[in-house]
Formats: C-alpha cells, structure tokens, sequence
C-alpha cells in the first residue's frame, strides 16, 4: 500500500465545491436547483478583458513569461494600488498567481511547522485551516462574532498571540460573514503587532472592492509599522467576474519575495500568459462594468436581508462587503449542515451549512448573493416553505 507524508490525512477541503457538484448532479437529472452556494458572480467577463486575452493569443503571446509575471501587469497592479489605497508598491514585490489560494499556500507552507502556532479567522475561508494542519503547525481560530459585526477584535486577536506565533491571517471584507472589520480595530492590531516583528501577517483582501452604505475598506498595505512583514492578497476573480480565469496577485515584502519567486519557479512556472493581458486589460480599462455589477450587488443584498430576516427562526445582519449572507438560523431548531442539505435535497436551494467556515460557524449559513435577484426571490420563497413545513 502506498504512503503518504502524514499532511495528507489531515487536509481538508471546501466544501462549496462538493455542494456545486451535487447540485449540478440534481440538474443534470432535470431537478430545478438555485445556487446561492458558491462564491462565483453570475455575470460575464466584460468583453474589453475577453478580447484582450484573444488579442494576446494571435499576437503570440502563448509561452512561457517571467515566474512573477509580466513585468507591465505587475506595474499596472502597482498603479492600481497607489491610486486606490495611496499605497507605495514596487512592482519588483508584486507575484502573479493563478487565484487567491495559490498565496494562501505559499504564505502557510513558508511558516507553518510543528510547533508554531498559526492565527486565523474562525468562520473563515475553510483553504487557511486547511493548509495550516498539512503543516502541522497548530491552527488557532480567531473568533468573528456575529454580536461584534463580524469584525474581528484587536484586542482578542492579540491575546491569542503566543511566542510560537509566526503568522497572522486576516481577511476583511470577510468570506462567509459579509464582516468588514473597522479602521480603529486594524490600527490597535497593528500597534500590538509592532511588539512582535517575529509575527508575518497574511491580509486576505479579495473583496477589498466590494463594500456597502459609505464603509470604507482599511488595507494593511496603509500601516509601515508592518510593512516589512506584510504578505498581500488579493486578484481579479470577484472583481472583475473572473473566477475561471485564475489570476490572482499578492505583494510580499523585500525578505520574503525571492523564496515567493522560488516558490512560484518550482510549484507552476508562470501564470498563463493570455490570462495576464486580460488582468492588464482589467485594470489598465474601463471601469463601468465593475461599478454595474456593485450596483446590482447592492440590490440583491438588500433583497436577501429583507428576505431572511422574514423567514421564521432565522435572522440576518446586514452584511456590509463581499456578496455574502450570514443568517443566524439557531431559533428555527436545525443544525446548520442538515439544514443546508435538506434545503438542497428537498427545496432545491443551495447554501453552504455554517461549520463548513469554522468551528464558531454553527448557527449559521452562508447565501451568496451572486445570483439574480429572480433566483434569489425564488429561493426565498422556497426556503419559507419549507421551514413553514419542517420544524426541526
């Protein structure tokens, strides 16, 4: 029998994906099934990018590019940043990926060990916990409460530091919660961080274009006292509606790129060329298509909310980034995962059950609102009838 290294039996999964599959399996079989499980928006790829990749293919860009990426990609996200967030970024610092985990690995696969202690957002993107057991590093949660907004707290955040921490994950705006956590709370993390410059800190910043009613995103990118251990995240997938194109970038400070670099030779080579002068064509192009779909964002998440929080035992905060609703289902009497599985298998809705986030992600499930606001009426309408029909 073949062995494997012991990572592997610890590593774990997302689970929005194994929902998709059966959801797409109930389709196939002629089921009428309305996903509000994975975090994809539903619309398309504006066209300028589309042409831009077809464009770079006749041109002949189909080979092999620098391991970081194209060097006016790179300077075109260091524009982007600077003209976003007055941030002062080296283009020398930036990597191209092919997505957002592709960071996430790289950050917890150049710290975690056994024996280091590792922070993370719990609920949270399930990829960080994930990675940190392969590592045998120990995965400490970070709790993000519902009564707090579903910001997290400095002050708790760094009462969980120990002298094995080597690594801070952070992510605001927050897949599942919908959470942006405010400016005074990512200032007093980042003083209490100053103490410990052993720590790195990886800032999940995906959604840092899609927030809600005047919140403002607070990117670690803005504090110099981290600067020098700061790995950044972030793409073009939810922005841009390019989830299948797998192009994300992150910024790594000067003593971590070349291992990033390293990593990047050894692990994919270079992201796929047509791909980066679609990301240019993105970033470097209008921007129209971004502001519509945010408009329409905004319209679902208000539709969702009023929705839920109509809905008997379930009750919803409003969530204020990303395309998330987090709706508190503790008083309807289920458990969130058999409720996410019935609602699929008996009412034909797809929701992603609470603890697939996190330990503290009981009570709750996750809705993405990247669906029309038909579908999102229809699910709705099918998810009261259902909790009209079956109380737990």
């Amino acid at each position: 029998m073949l062995k494997t290294i012991e990572g592997f039996n610890r590593i774990g999964e997302e689970n929005a994906f194994a929902v998709l599959a059966r959801a797409t399996q109930l389709a196939a079989e002629g089921r009428d099934i309305i996903n509000l499980g994975i975090g994809q928006p539903d619309f398309r790829t504006p066209e300028h990018i589309v042409e831009a990749a077809v464009k770079a293919l006749r041109d002949g860009h189909h080979g092999y590019t620098p391991a970081t990426g194209i060097l006016p990609l790179r300077e075109a996200v260091a524009k982007d940043l600077h003209a976003r967030l007055s941030a002062e970024v080296s283009p020398d610092n930036v990597v191209i990926v092919p997505g957002g985990k592709v960071t996430m690995f790289m950050a917890i696969l150049m710290f975690g060990a056994p024996g280091v202690d590792i922070l993370y957002p719990d609920p949270g993107f399930p990829i960080y916990r994930s990675m940190i057991e392969f590592t045998g590093a120990r995965p400490v949660p970070v709790p993000i409460r519902e009564e707090n907004g579903f910001a997290f707290s400095a002050e708790e955040t760094l009462s969980l530091l120990t002298p094995e921490t080597r690594l801070v994950i952070l992510n605001s705006p927050a897949n599942p919660t919908g959470g942006v956590t405010p400016r005074a709370e990512i200032e007093a993390l980042v003083e209490g961080l100053a103490e410990r410059p052993d720590i790195a800190i990886l800032s999940d910043e995906i959604y840092g274009q899609m927030t809600y009613d005047g919140a403002s995103h607070c990117s670690l990118l803005e504090f110099e006292a981290v600067r020098d251990r700061l790995i950044l995240l972030d793409g073009w997938s939810k922005t841009y509606a390019m989830t299948g194109w797998r192009m994300g970038y992150a910024v790594w400070p000067d003593q971590l790129i070349d291992k990033a670099r390293k990593l990047a030779v050894n692990a994919w080579s270079c992201v796929n060329a047509p791909a980066q002068y679609a990301g240019l064509a993105a970033l470097e192009g209008p921007q129209d298509a971004v502001a519509e779909m945010m408009r329409e964002f905004d319209i679902r998440r208000k539709l969702v909310v009023e929705g839920l929080n109509a809905l008997p035992g379930v009750s919803a905060r409003t969530p204020m980034g990303a395309f998330y609703a987090f709706p508190n289902i503790k008083e309807t009497g289920w458990k969130a995962k058999p409720l996410a599985s019935a609602l699929l298998e008996k009412a034909g809705v797809a929701v992603i059950g609470g603890p697939d986030f996190g330990i503290l992600g009981e009570g709750y499930i996750r809705l993405s609102y990247a669906n029309s606001a038909e579908n999102i009426s229809r699910a709705l309408t099918r998810m009261r009838d259902f909790l009209d029909e079956n109380a737990a």
